[in-house]
């Protein structure tokens, strides 16, 4: 009897995982952490007494946001000695839902704090109302209606206002794959945004820029460094693709390890390039 409730119990969880990992990795930007913090949150759903539990997504909803606002504490020391700009792991794929929260608002909501970030994203993402992530935050509804206030305050410049149309995104990743590739950098500067600004994150473990490369020369000036080393090495196209709702692509680098690179892209032009090289961060394409 007790394998039969157990059975159920996982039954019930199994179909909720897939959005409680999407609320963790928005709070985290670690797919790794994510899913440790809804593992954990399977864990204690499997050992309380669930008879008891009259709405069991939004009990295991309050249990994943409690356990990443713990995680945040410490994310955010580790973070102090990163070395390098950080960007989230990329999320690689065509799932549209992905497109509610970009790479450039992920990398705003790292300036809040823990509870801004997640008033924000329980209220405003994913659409509960304050009295819900009230509940969920243990705060009164007053105080998170403050709290996501501040909160779009800091990210509304984040979110993107004429967000480009999802193929001619990926046509626009696919020349600057090319041209980038081979050298042309007059394809590749038609391309440009004059404020545009490049930031790869290698962790440590591979080359990578150690401050983000700001405006059109200073991005020109990168790659036409790297294009000598695309050549002697190469440099391998395995997919166009949107990355955190950004068109982008993966590659796999002379070093035999892939890489991501999305594209922000405003009015035709791109106007920020995140480049993920951190081989912890990428584990999860393999």
């Amino acid at each position: 009897m007790e394998r039969g409730t157990q059975q159920d119990a996982a039954a019930r969880f199994d179909p909720l995982r897939p959005r409680l990992i999407r609320v963790a990795y928005r709070m985290l930007g670690s797919v790794a952490d994510a899913e440790d913090v809804v593992q954990e949150a399977f864990i204690r759903w499997m050992g309380v007494d669930r008879a008891a539990i009259r709405e069991p997504e939004a009990f295991l909803r309050r249990t994943v946001t409690r356990l990443c606002l713990d995680q945040l504490k410490s994310a955010r020391v580790r973070r102090e000695t990163y070395v390098g700009p950080w960007l989230p792991e990329p999320l690689v794929g065509d799932d549209e839902e992905e497109e509610d929260v970009t790479l450039p608002l992920m990398l705003a909501l790292e300036r809040l704090s823990p509870l801004e970030r997640a008033a924000f994203l329980l209220h405003d993402v994913f659409g509960l109302a304050f009295e819900e992530v009230a509940r969920t935050i243990d705060r009164d509804a007053a105080a998170c209606r403050q709290l996501a206030a501040r909160a779009r305050t800091h990210v509304r410049d984040a979110r993107p206002r004429f967000q480009v149309e999802k193929q001619r995104g990926l046509e626009i990743a696919g020349a600057f794959f090319t041209a980038s590739r081979s050298g042309d950098m007059t394809s590749l500067g038609a391309l440009l945004a004059q404020d545009v600004s490049l930031h790869s994150d290698g962790g440590g473990k591979r080359p990578a820029t150690v401050r983000p490369a700001i405006g059109f020369g200073q991005v020109i000036q990168l790659h036409k460094a790297l294009t000598v080393n695309f050549r002697k090495h190469g440099s391998t196209l395995l997919r166009t693709c949107l990355i955190n709702g950004l068109p982008g692509f993966v590659t796999r680098e002379a070093d035999g390890e892939v890489q991501t690179t999305a594209l922000d892209i405003q009015d035709g032009r791109v106007t920020a390039i995140y480049i993920m090289r951190n081989p912890d961060k990428l584990r999860h394409l393999h």
